[in-house]
């Protein structure tokens, strides 16, 4: 039998013996994906998430939100393959036909080319002078409130338009980092059919859409809050049926 304060004593007789485990190079392997609690993330990387969690709870009204409703996969595919057929020359190419031109000043000029037209001002430009045939947006403008105005003024005039997940996409087509949105203003005979069968699509999906226009977003709370709301209603649900037995 152990008497008093003897440590030694109460080590050796412990029904629970200690198993510390170390997570250092060489010792236990962690067996979880999560690997949070073991890592201390950069600043950057904490705001980056901060941001995700508040833009999930807060509120969104509607001219904000339907910037969310992208366009499917198939319709993504169809629109990027059309688009990049109209890319806008690169400045080397620019060069070479300025240097050509130079060259036969006594032919005559050729056709004017049929390319994309992008940049925010351009495109709100064409919209209104009724010249643009299609306008894509790009889902994640920063900062969102300079694009507002355009989904509202292509429904104005008619313009189908859509909305494509990644700037980073739609700035590829434009030989640039981002682009904010592109405009198609004609297109060749031959991409004729494909330009109006994704027009029809998107005018029904997104301009004769008034659903979508007012649709709020946001409001989505953490799991542990989401569990403890579907408690509550169930405790509500139970209530009401005593009630309603009595």
């Amino acid at each position: 039998m152990v008497v008093g304060n003897d440590k030694a004593g109460d080590s050796k007789n412990s029904l629970f013996k200690k198993a510390p485990r170390n997570f250092r190079i060489g010792g236990d392997i962690v067996k979880t994906k999560d690997l949070t609690r073991f890592v201390r993330w950069p600043k950057y990387v904490r705001i980056q998430r901060q941001k995700r969690i508040l833009m999930h709870r807060l509120k969104v009204p509607p001219t904000i939100n339907q910037f969310q409703h992208t366009v499917d996969a198939g319709q993504a595919s169809k629109l990027l393959k059309l688009l990049a057929k109209y890319k806008p020359e690169t400045k080397k190419e620019k060069v070479d036909r300025l240097k050509k031109a130079a060259e036969n000043k006594g032919a005559a000029k050729g056709p004017k080319p049929m390319n994309l037209k992008f940049g925010l001002n351009h495109v709100t430009t064409l919209v209104e002078q009724g010249k643009a045939r299609l306008v894509i947006m790009a889902h994640d403008v920063d900062p969102i409130e300079t694009m507002v105005h355009l989904p509202a003024l292509c429904r104005r005039k008619q313009v189908p338009y859509c909305f494509l997940r990644g700037k980073a996409a739609l700035g590829k087509l434009c030989h640039m980092k981002t682009a904010t949105c592109v405009a198609l203003t004609d297109v060749n005979r031959e991409d004729m059919q494909d330009l109006d069968a994704l027009s029809v699509q998107f005018k029904e999906q997104y301009n004769n859409n008034a659903k979508q226009q007012r649709q709020w977003g946001g409001g989505i709370m953490g799991i542990k809050n989401q569990h403890m709301i579907r408690a509550r209603e169930k405790l509500r649900e139970i209530e009401l049926a005593k009630k309603a037995n009595m």
